[in-house]
């Protein structure tokens, strides 16, 4: 018992192991948005008289603080002001995470198609030739396939047991399934948590940068007297926009793929709840 104790926590250890650190990149993805915002949206080639500008950036120039006009579309993301480095990690985040997913959601479905393998599976237990099973999940080779062989594992040596009657190996058998599937999911849902987030921070933060740009816009109105100052209040309106562009389309983006990747792991807890009943079931019928 000790051992399989001390196998378990082994597995839970590599489990949760798996895949990427947000505590480590998310900092790397916050420095590469400000990088982005800087030196490629605030290029001074994105802005009209670019040569005044100097080299580098535009929030490194000796003109920083003069009205500047972009002409590109790199140059009005710029113009959104200081909470678009944010939004901009937010949308790296979630790109880098989501690739992260799929490759290791892809993992997890093994090798071969998934359906092929559940119907070999469930073919080989009806006529309780478990050994030949086990050959099939070590082909699998993915998350269903660790879990069925746990179960077909622990089936084996169940049906070697005199010590338990029936219904107790049964139970034996069942939990032996519902650990390895607990030990799976870490790793299936990792990060998950991530994508779900930002789906809304993303809008929150779009929204503060939406009110700011237009509380410049409204102090624009003001400050002006009975002649509102035009081009201030323009360029309160279109950070206000800009902002919410971005906020939308991230969040959007994130909900989307959080959704996508949810129904991936849903799919794989289908299949091993389905062979599970049936490693029961044949059990049941053979012992």
């Amino acid at each position: 018992m000790e051992m399989n104790v001390s196998k378990n926590d082994e597995q839970v250890v590599a489990r949760k192991a798996g895949g990427l650190n947000p505590a480590v990149i998310i900092p790397i993805l916050f420095l590469i948005g400000v990088a982005i915002y800087l030196f490629v949206l605030g290029n001074p080639g994105n802005f009209k008289d670019a040569g005044k500008l100097g080299s580098g950036s535009v929030a490194f120039s000796s003109v920083e603080g003069k009205d500047i006009h972009p002409e590109s579309f790199l140059g009005i993301i710029y113009k959104g002001g200081v909470i678009v480095p944010i939004l901009i990690t937010f949308m790296i985040t979630v790109i880098v995470f989501s690739f992260e997913r799929y490759f290791v959601l892809s993992k997890a479905a093994g090798k071969g198609n998934l359906d092929n393998f559940v119907i070999q599976v469930r073919n080989l237990l009806n006529q309780n030739r478990v050994d030949e099973a086990l050959e099939e999940c070590d082909r699998q080779q993915g998350s269903v396939g660790n879990v069925v062989k746990e179960g077909l594992t622990t089936y084996k040596a169940l049906s070697h047991d005199t010590t338990l009657n029936k219904e107790q190996k049964m139970v034996a058998l069942n939990k032996a399934i519902e650990e390895a599937t607990t030990l799976e999911m870490p790793m299936l849902e990792k990060n998950m948590m991530i994508l779900s987030t930002l789906g809304t921070v993303a809008t929150l933060v779009a929204l503060l940068g939406t009110v700011i740009g237009m509380i410049k816009a409204f102090f624009a109105l003001g400050s002006g007297g009975g002649t509102p100052d035009a081009a201030a209040l323009s360029t309160g309106i279109s950070e206000a926009l800009i902002n919410t562009a971005l906020g939308i389309g991230t969040s959007a983006i994130a909900i989307i793929l959080y959704n996508f990747f949810t129904s991936k792991i849903d799919g794989l807890t289908y299949k091993i709840d389905e062979i599970a009943m049936s490693i029961q079931q044949s059990f049941a019928e053979f012992n």
